[in-house]
């Protein structure tokens, strides 16, 4: 039931995470204010899929 998830920085595109969620609990999209490595300042990220 928890799938894993990659969050991409919405100001550069890159993807810096990688966690799990629950989606019988939380259907909407994930966004989590985080560091960008990057970016070096902290941004919105945003979910995303990891291909298989």
């Amino acid at each position: 039931m928890r799938d894993l998830i990659k969050l991409t920085c919405s100001n550069c595109g890159r993807a810096n995470y990688v966690t799990d969620k629950n989606k019988r609990t939380m259907t909407q999209k994930l966004e989590i204010k985080k560091f960008c490595p990057a970016c070096r300042a902290h941004h919105v990220h945003k979910e995303g899929k990891i291909s298989k």
